[in-house]
């Protein structure tokens, strides 16, 4: 398999595995939709970790299986693609990215579609696609620029440059950079950690982010206003205000 899904303290790993660059193909552009969907729904997976090894996160598209696809294939593969990327990002629980090497092309479109992004000191992250003559097309130019804001989003995407781990935390890119031999145990301690909380919250704050970006504020606002009323009829929300008023603050355990 070029992408599995690993269980551990609550804690899906989803990993590449297709040497020696990680190159989305279909097969594993496909394969990442399902699993991505399969962490989804599983009630034993609270946290995600999305990883691609020791030395690649993902170089990016099979450049090859592209070469051969005309205008009338990629119209039909298109959107199969894009919809590979957003069952990432539409994964209702904290997901990180945790990033070694290249990040380039798909691979940095995936890494966009995270939550939080933590980097090896090692890591090089860009958009290449100009250099064949194309744009990002598994939504490099809608999550870059929503992270990084607009200019500097363009910036990556109309010279293709790559940008190593300083650079790429600076203009907030990634989130954490870390010496690369430690990028997936720390990855995996901020997804356990999360995988502790209340997970019908930690979904509500996902979505009324992720909503809010996407829509005017007052819009938001109401996403916003229906999740937070809707928490209280929660048991999380019971046990949270519970012990903050027996214990004090940040003693609650969530189931």
């Amino acid at each position: 398999m070029t992408v599995t899904l690993e269980v551990s303290a609550g804690v899906g790993t989803i990993r590449l595995d297709r040497p020696p660059m990680n190159a989305l193909d279909i097969a594993t552009q496909d394969r990442l939709k399902e699993l991505a969907e399969e962490a989804a729904r599983r009630d034993d997976v609270r946290a995600v970790v999305v990883y691609g090894g020791e030395k690649v996160f993902a170089a990016g598209a099979d450049i090859k299986e592209m070469q051969v696809m005309d205008h009338a294939a990629m119209v039909v593969r298109g959107k199969a693609l894009q919809d590979s990327f957003t069952a990432v990002a539409r994964i209702p629980k904290p997901v990180v990215a945790a990033i070694t090497g290249y990040a380039l092309g798909g691979g940095c479109e995936l890494a966009l579609c995270a939550d939080f992004r933590i980097a090896g000191d090692n890591a090089k992250l860009g958009q290449p696609e100009i250099l064949l003559g194309l744009i990002p097309g598994a939504g490099g130019t809608q999550r870059l620029a929503r992270l990084v804001g607009p200019s500097k989003a363009k910036d990556l995407i109309f010279t293709g440059r790559h940008v190593k781990a300083d650079e790429a935390l600076a203009i907030g890119l990634v989130d954490r950079v870390v010496p690369a031999a430690e990028v997936y145990e720390q990855a995996h301690a901020w997804a356990a950690k999360l995988a502790q909380g209340p997970a019908l919250a930690l979904r509500a704050a996902k979505e009324s982010v992720d909503a809010g970006l996407e829509t005017d504020i007052e819009t938001g606002l109401a996403v916003e206003r229906n999740w937070f009323a809707g928490l209280f009829a929660t048991e999380d929300r019971e046990r949270g205000m519970r012990s903050f008023v027996e214990e004090g603050p940040g003693k609650a355990k969530f189931l």
